[in-house]
Parts: structure tokens; sequence; C-alpha cells
């Protein structure tokens, strides 16, 4: 396949996939450096009681594919007593946990991009979950707003 050819595919497919699922994902952009705006998030996870699991670099392996990136990570994060329980009463909904938001950075500023919880709840009708979900929600909201307002 032609550089150009592979080019205008990646273009195609970000393109489209972008539209398709940006309902489904919150995504802001914060004027802090990379890595302010990663103490300021995984600060704020901590405040609304969630530890943080792990914290994963994809840069390394985009970079191996000869990719250019910036800083690219995935930060883990839930409550343990919450996941254990989910777990337990809903095992199918495991996949889905721990929650995950992705922080990169582009040029100056950072990028911050998970999924709305709204979406969890589209897809998975459980009763029991909702309650979960609404509280992620607004949790996540919460800390996506303080990255953005953080000085």
């Amino acid at each position: 396949m032609s550089h150009y050819l592979k080019l205008f595919a990646t273009y195609f497919v970000l393109t489209f996939t972008t539209n398709l699922f940006a309902d489904g994902l919150f995504m802001v952009r914060s004027n802090l450096g990379f890595p302010e705006a990663m103490a300021v998030l995984q600060n704020s996870l901590i405040k609304h009681g969630y530890k943080i699991s792990r914290v994963q670099r994809v840069d390394v392996g985009l970079t191996k594919n000869k990719y250019k990136t910036d800083k690219y990570r995935v930060v883990f994060y839930g409550k343990a007593k919450e996941v254990g329980e989910i777990s337990e009463r809903y095992p199918d909904f495991i996949p889905y946990l721990p929650l995950k938001i992705a922080i990169f950075a582009e040029g100056e500023q950072t990028l911050l991009v998970a999924t709305n919880p709204d979406e969890y709840e589209r897809m998975y009708k459980e009763p029991g979950m909702s309650s979960y979900f609404k509280r992620w929600k607004t949790d996540l909201r919460s800390v996506l707003k303080d990255v953005v307002t953080a000085k």
C-alpha cells in the first residue's frame, strides 16, 4: 500500500470514527502541560475517592511502530470496594473495569478522553448498575473540570 493511501485510510477512519462515537465520549482540552495535567488528574481522582490502579504508557508502543507521538498515557482508576461488588454481582461487566481516562499531549496543551458513563448504561441494562453509572458520570465531569480549570 502506498504511503499516501495509508495516510488517506487513516484520515478516513479517524474522521468518521470520531464523528460516529463523539457522543459517547467526554473530551476536554487543558492549557496545562502534560506533567501538570497528569498531576491534577491524579489528585482529583484521589480527592473523589478513587484509587489509581496503574498508569499505562501508550507512546512507547506507538513509537516502536514508527508513529510520531508525544506523551500518551491511560490512567486506570476505581474504588476497590465498588469494583469487588460489581465483579461479584455483575461478572460480565468486569472487562470495563477499572475505569479509564486517556491523557495525551498536543503541543503545549493536554487532552483527556474518557467514555461517557451514559454509554455503559445504554449497553448494560442491569438496574443495579444505574446508580454506579450516574455517580461515575458526575465524578468524571468534576474530575475533568478540575483539570480544565487548574492554573
